[in-house]
């Protein structure tokens, strides 16, 4: 197994970058657990719906609004597992995802590509998804193979589990996944397990992990509730990854938009630790500022430097294994 280089560790204890106070931490957190307490989160699925109220969260059946009392965000944010393992076909592309430590990944999923032969800019295919994993499979500093392309050539309703295959027979790093739905997440399941030997083998060497995304402003969504919860059930790992956008889903504050931001990543670990206690689950960012000009994600821009550099910040006083996506 791997055990990558470490970022942000002390070496110099007089020179120092740190983007964020603790007391900027201390507030966002505050300002969080207010949100989910008086405001809450929006739920669509029933089983979800079920599993907060079990767990001691207010739920309005009526509105679909749950609202969470801060010790039980607590509580998640204590039993959520500190290191996360992603393992490979090749054990030799196992890595720990835990506190100090970088890696990378590519990131997912485009739908369009330029042809590395004929130069067209075209949909992807099941093929381009093929090559793509056999190329990041030689590239030594990505660390795991997310579906960089769909499979656009193929029927949608198996879009997830065709692509997933696709990950797994042609590389031997951990593949992440774009399951959508319970059946989704239990194919590739049992795909995993036929991999390594059973499903007790895969929760021990998850050879797959889930990706998925709360809807912003504050929606966790049928799909969104059904890979948090079958991914805990079966014990594999989920990058939960809220999408905000200042100015657009989210308040046009960098602050606001990190409460935001906060709010749907732990309302999702907590679906999660009431699902399954000890779920291994990884605070996931994609969220940055709209580029009003096209009512786009300003990808590379300033503002999603400082919010992925809060993102990170806040991981660490979490103790959680952190993701964050953009250049």
């Amino acid at each position: 197994m791997k055990r990558n280089l470490q970022a942000g560790a002390r070496r110099n204890a007089a020179l120092r970058l740190e983007v964020f106070t603790d007391a900027d931490l201390d507030d966002i957190h505050r300002a969080t657990l207010e949100v989910l307490e008086r405001t809450g989160v929006w739920v669509e699925g029933d089983e979800a719906l079920d599993i907060f109220s079990d767990g001691g969260c207010k739920v309005d059946r009526e509105t679909r609004v749950v609202k969470i009392p801060p010790h039980i965000v607590e509580d998640t944010i204590r039993d959520t597992p500190a290191t996360v393992r992603l393992c490979g076909r090749d054990p030799r592309n196992d890595i720990a995802l835990e506190a100090g430590r970088v890696g990378f990944t590519n990131f997912s999923a485009g739908i369009m590509v330029i042809d590395p032969r004929t130069g067209e800019y075209r949909e992807s295919r099941t093929q381009d998804v093929a090559d793509l994993a056999r190329m990041t499979d030689y590239l030594s500093d990505i660390d795991t193979f997310e579906h960089a392309v769909e499979g656009r050539d193929a029927p949608e309703a198996t879009l997830a589990v065709r692509d997933t295959a696709l990950g797994l027979l042609n590389t031997t790093k951990c593949v992440g996944t774009g399951a959508l739905s319970t059946y989704d997440v239990d194919a590739i399941v049992r795909m995993g397990a036929a991999v390594v030997g059973g499903e007790d083998q895969l929760r021990e060497r998850p050879v797959v992990y889930f990706c998925e995304c709360p809807v912003s402003p504050l929606k966790i969504t049928r799909d969104a509730g059904e890979v948090i919860i079958g991914a805990a059930r079966h014990g594999i790992p989920n990058n939960v990854i809220s999408m905000a956008m200042a100015g657009a889903s989210s308040p046009v504050t960098l602050a606001g938009t990190l409460v935001t931001h906060n709010c749907e990543v732990l309302a999702s670990l907590t679906l999660a630790q009431l699902t399954e206690r000890g779920a291994p689950s990884i605070y996931g960012s994609s969220t940055t500022a709209i580029d009003l000009r096209f009512a786009a994600a300003s990808v590379g821009s300033p503002e999603l430097s400082l919010i992925n550099a809060a993102v990170a910040q806040l991981a660490q006083r979490y103790k959680l294994p952190s993701f964050v996506a953009g250049a």
